[in-house]
């Protein structure tokens, strides 16, 4: 940011003294007020009227809208124009990493969370490796425990998708090969009972904080889709630069799919409906500071609870209802982790707060007479997060380049 402010200051200088008409200067005078307006804009998460926006604009906006900024800013109270001059200023500054409109990947392509186990001296490479290298792992993270417990020697833990018709187990031991790992365990999902952010919205929730009824498990289907809606899904799904935060911002990208407006619409809308679509999305850089040193999150805790075979749905149900949690799943996590079968994620910036969070889903579960036989908390370290790729033409090619290496 401050390398782009000072080469526009350059230009702007050294532009002024060659206008000589009065045209010109209100001009160059405008310009530099628009300018000087955006340097001022506040960045931080935690600026009042940012809260406002990011409250609504983090996980709010469910499923595919026409004009994401107009309901951003309906739902927020904050006018249209603010909203996306504060949204793009976020961007530029870094506080906010990405805007996007996300898609229901598990219903798109065959995923799992997966924990590697990896040699202390190897675990740093393996994390560039996943992080740099391979677009179909998503979330790397290292994470521990606070003492040796079933599955802490897993300290690298990635998410990964690859299309349909396509191998998550040959693909881990591709990537095994590639960095080393003296094991993995793959992790699908079997049921998703919470999936969001909202990280703004959950930094004043008490602990036990929960939902008059329990969350609704959402099944894992797959959805076969056709060449002109995977076109139409890839140019929905990219990422918005700063200067798409405008209006209508679905416009360039119909063109960009050789589409009319109104086609573009009705097929996004059939793609929403199937359940393949998300949320439209401003994601926070919420592991590293931002520019002005200010932390969203600290820690990334993720639970493990074990309960009876055939109780996992009751159970998700009941942890899932808690406001504290970003994601919870029911995944069967095997022998290494003490058949471990529902996992939840919680950030925050108080340690003992996180614990206070996990105690009392604990004590929640109980109360339901919910029988747990294990339970967990690893902790979140270094990480990278990144959308994972699911274009099945960007898998071949992949494929095809590390086969060849490992042959």
């Amino acid at each position: 940011m401050a390398e782009r402010s000072c080469h526009s200051l350059i230009s702007l200088f050294e532009f002024a003294p060659s206008f000589p008409r009065p045209s010109e200067i209100v001009v160059a005078t405008a310009l530099w007020a628009v300018f000087h307006i955006w340097l001022m804009l506040p960045v931080e998460h935690n600026d009042p009227i940012n809260a406002k926006i990011l409250a609504i604009s983090e996980d709010k906006i469910e499923g595919f809208v026409r004009e994401p900024f107009e309901e951003i800013a309906r739902r927020s109270g904050v006018s249209v124009a603010t909203v996306m001059k504060r949204i793009a200023a976020m961007l530029r500054a870094g506080t906010v990493r990405r805007v996007r409109q996300t898609l229901l990947a598990t219903n798109l392509a065959d995923g799992a969370l997966v924990a590697w186990k990896v040699a202390p001296e190897k675990i740093e490479a393996a994390f560039d490796y996943m992080s740099q290298c391979d677009p179909f792992s998503g979330h790397v993270v290292l994470r521990s425990t606070d003492s040796v417990t079933p599955g802490s020697e897993y300290k690298l833990w990635t998410t990964l998708k690859v299309p349909r018709g396509f191998s998550l187990q040959h693909h881990g031991e591709l990537l095994a090969e590639k960095v080393s790992a003296e094991h993995f365990r793959l992790m699908p999902a079997k049921g998703i009972f919470t999936l969001g952010v909202g990280h703004v919205r959950r930094k004043t929730i008490e602990p036990g904080s929960k939902a008059d009824t329990p969350a609704t498990m959402a099944p894992v289907h797959a959805a076969e889709l056709s060449e002109l809606e995977w076109k139409v899904l890839l140019a929905l799904k990219r990422e918005f630069t700063p200067e798409e935060i405008a209006p209508s911002p679905w416009s360039a990208r119909a063109a960009e799919a050789d589409l009319a407006p109104d086609e573009f619409f009705r097929i996004a809308e059939s793609l929403n409906s199937r359940k393949v679509i998300g949320r439209f999305s401003t994601f926070l850089e919420h592991v590293k500071p931002s520019a002005g040193g200010v932390r969203v999150t600290r820690f990334n805790a993720l639970f493990h609870w074990a309960v009876p075979p055939g109780r996992e749905i009751e159970t998700g149900g009941e942890v899932g209802r808690h406001h504290i949690l970003t994601h919870c799943y029911w995944r069967e996590a095997g022998p290494e982790f003490r058949n471990v079968n529902i996992m939840a994620v919680a950030h925050g910036t108080d340690k003992a707060l996180m614990l206070a969070h996990k105690e009392a889903i604990d004590r929640h579960l109980a109360a339901c007479g919910i029988p747990v036989s294990y339970t967990n908390v690893f902790w979140g370290g270094r990480s990278e997060i990144k959308p994972s790729e699911i274009s099945p033409e960007i898998y071949r090619h992949w494929l095809r380049e590390m086969e060849a290496q490992v042959a």
